[in-house]
């Protein structure tokens, strides 16, 4: 044994700069990396990317079998859902031409407004007479289900497009945004059952605390899928508008603003909505800022924003914090114990920016699913 050790120790001793042994171990995976090691990278950088993508997969094929199973379930058609389903998941929208940017969001709004109606006719058609529920119901799962479908797409098409290429650096940038990807899919696919069952969602926090606010008042139509009523709070008018609910819908708040602008001419806005949360923040806490609190594509906000400006009326916003997993799932408790919390922010900060006589105008943000008013 102290033969063999001490043979051991001479053939892997540093000070022996002869030994041939010690320069195949230190240099040769040098020349190996030196030459390969971009393929190295590549290989294991992909299979790791590769089992996401079927991840990715499994997720769009889990839930739209349970879009097609709800549906059949649900509404019992007489022939095959799947084929039309399918067809539906290639839809695409075509942005209009922003080469000259004077009066695009009108165009990009008519776009949107063809695809909302489109997709309820589309939906309809499984069954003529689908309440506005359960209407809502397919028509979120639908968008989850594309969503997710544009998804595994779009990460396979970057994926095999630096595979066929072995091209490393293309597939770095995947490689950094595959993470985020993969959160928001895991959230999307987790969205269904709070969908199916008409649940309250993250997002709707704001049409909550907005909606018990309109618990007996008299509650008119203010545009599609919105309603607004009046109430007083110490003296001052107060406007409260939100998405119709329990249907799973955000409404359209930017034309009701439009008209209570014109027919109660509020002297301030105060928008209530839900916010992404940054790492290390915690869930439910409470933010107050300024300007228009309404996420999507922009037009409700350029809506808002636009006859707020023209009006010359301040934009408030209270927002609660939350990740997207958070947002597009079964509300949790700590958001939805925020709702008091927020409420007295809210009438604290109506106090300290207007005085009795004048009107406020607030409005609860985000999809109303199981929330009603």
């Amino acid at each position: 044994m102290d033969f063999l050790g001490t043979n051991i120790d001479k053939l892997f001793n540093s000070n022996d700069n002869s030994n041939p042994l010690m320069w195949l171990v230190w240099i040769v995976p040098i020349f190996v990396f030196m030459l390969y090691g971009q393929k190295i990278q590549l290989q294991v950088t992909s299979s790791e990317i590769n089992k996401s993508v079927e991840k990715l997969k499994t997720y769009r094929d889990d839930t739209r079998k349970d879009l097609a199973d709800y549906i059949k379930t649900t509404l019992k058609p007489n022939w095959d859902v799947s084929s039309r389903l399918d067809r539906y998941f290639e839809y695409f929208t075509i942005m209009p031409v922003d080469m000259d940017p004077n009066g695009i969001v009108p165009k990009i709004m008519h776009m949107m407004r063809s695809r909302e109606e489109f997709t309820k006719t589309q939906v309809k058609a499984f069954a003529p007479d689908l309440n506005a529920m359960e209407t809502s119901k397919i028509i979120n799962i639908l968008e989850v289900v594309t969503t997710i479908h544009l998804l595994y797409k779009s990460v396979r098409h970057m994926f095999l497009t630096a595979k066929k290429q072995n091209n490393f650096p293309l597939i770095l940038p995947l490689q950094m945004m595959i993470p985020f990807i993969m959160e928001e899919a895991e959230a999307l696919k987790t969205a269904v059952s709070a969908f199916k069952q008409g649940q309250p969602i993250g997002d709707g926090i704001g049409p909550m605390i907005v909606g018990k606010m309109m618990l007996d008042t008299k509650k008119s139509q203010a545009a599609q899928e919105t309603v607004w009523s009046e109430k007083d709070f110490e003296g001052r008018n107060l406007l409260l508008l939100k998405a119709e609910g329990p249907a799973g819908t955000v409404g359209r708040p930017g034309e009701a603003v439009e008209k209570i602008m014109l027919e109660k001419k509020p002297d301030i806005i105060i928008m209530v909505d839900a916010a992404l949360k940054l790492e290390g923040e915690e869930t439910g806490s409470i933010a107050q800022g300024f300007g228009a609190a309404i996420g999507g594509i922009g037009t409700e906000r350029f809506q808002i924003e636009e006859v707020s400006t023209k009006h010359n009326v301040p934009l408030y916003a209270i927002v609660i914090k939350q990740s997207i997993k958070e947002a597009i799932t079964l509300m949790k408790k700590e958001i939805a114990d925020t709702a008091e919390k927020t409420t007295l922010q809210i009438y604290e900060m109506i106090r300290d920016n207007t005085k009795p006589g004048q009107t406020i105008l607030l409005i609860g943000v985000g999809n109303t699913i199981g929330v009603s008013q």
